[in-house]
């Protein structure tokens, strides 16, 4: 087998630079934490950004790296990074993103697509899932229990006259536009608290448990469903904006509205205009079209949502999951397999 050299090239924890070395005597792994910014909190990949290095620091990181066959994160974790590295180093054959939505970095490196099929980029697809997931849950269970208004009623010590009713999740309906492995994920939950799931998918085909799977052409029939509508999708040019005045109009009064894709993938003025009429009576929002939300968006303040800083798939588990993902992509690798998740450099994602 010929050796491999993997260079660490974000923060990452010693003890975990030291699973990757377990995982074959034929690799080596450059990890020089000294050349890397310090975490601000777990799975902080690009780091303290007041961390600077030195001139000398500065060359010795870029050496380390164009050194690799295999990186273990963008270099600087930015598409700047990767741009530099796949101009300098042609030994490279594979990057190891530490996002689900990779995609969006590999177009904005400004790479053409030639020098894109180079090398591979595979991405942290489904390490995610989970928290995603729950998050989901949290934002459809925040609709229907009314904790909006619980909120206020709270921050003014109003205690109504009239008791208001809540809506029972059990036995409602949940559209997944998505079916990956975060929609899926969220399906799983959501079947358990009782809900009925459908959703959509690039490739149409049967999923058990999901009832009815569509294409986004199917998307306005089966919104009309919909009780709870969950996005996973990532911004694509084919997911720009799908959701649209057209798609949310198809809704049904009140319905609650949670996104966990990719923000670009809502048109904002019309998901604003649904949550005025009443079509969406609730919506979660961990993306946004740009980030950080700009100070003057009303999404801050509308008392019918929920805003979280794309924090959602934040875990402490993180930078574990993430090596033990690349870790089994190393073993598959070097036994010379196909890679999953590898980035789609036509629709990137």
């Amino acid at each position: 087998m010929t050796s491999k050299t993997v260079a660490i090239a974000v923060p990452l924890e010693a003890e975990l630079v030291d699973r990757i070395r377990a995982v074959d005597p034929s690799v080596t792994v450059l990890y020089e934490p000294d050349l890397l910014p310090p975490e601000r909190f777990p799975a902080d990949h690009a780091g303290d950004p007041a961390f600077t290095r030195t001139a000398q620091q500065e060359e010795r990181y870029w050496a380390v790296l164009n050194s690799a066959d295999i990186l273990y994160g963008f270099p600087n974790e930015s598409p700047a990074g990767l741009a530099r590295i796949a101009a300098e180093n042609p030994k490279l054959e594979w990057i190891h993103a530490m996002a689900a939505g990779a995609g969006g970095a590999a177009k904005a490196s400004g790479l053409s697509a030639a020098a894109l099929q180079k090398f591979r980029i595979t991405t942290s697809a489904g390490v995610h899932a989970l928290p995603l997931a729950e998050f989901a849950a949290l934002g459809i269970l925040n609709g229907f229990k009314r904790s909006a208004e619980l909120a206020q009623d709270q921050a003014a010590k109003a205690w109504p006259d009239l008791r208001v009713p809540t809506r029972l999740v059990n036995g409602s309906t949940l559209v997944v536009s998505g079916l990956g492995e975060i929609g899926l994920e969220t399906a799983r939950i959501a079947r358990a608290l009782g809900m009925k799931v459908s959703g959509s998918k690039r490739s149409v085909e049967p999923i058990e448990g999901i009832d009815q799977v569509v294409d986004n052409a199917g998307l306005p029939a089966l919104l009309a469903t919909a009780d709870a509508v969950v996005n996973t999708l990532p911004g694509t040019a084919y997911t720009e904006k799908l959701f649209n005045r057209e798609l949310f109009a198809a809704m049904k009064p009140g319905t609650t509205f949670v996104n966990v894709g990719r923000g670009t993938v809502v048109d904002e003025d019309a998901l604003l205009e649904a949550l005025d009429n009443g079509q969406v009576g609730y919506a979660c929002l961990d993306v946004f079209a740009v980030e950080p939300l700009p100070q003057d968006s009303p999404l801050w303040s509308h008392p019918k949502v929920m805003v979280s800083p794309h924090t959602s798939a934040l875990s402490a588990a993180e930078n574990r999951l993430i090596t033990e993902r690349f870790c089994s992509n190393l073993r598959i690798f070097l036994d010379g397999g196909d890679l999953p998740h590898v980035v789609d450099t036509v629709h990137f994602y």
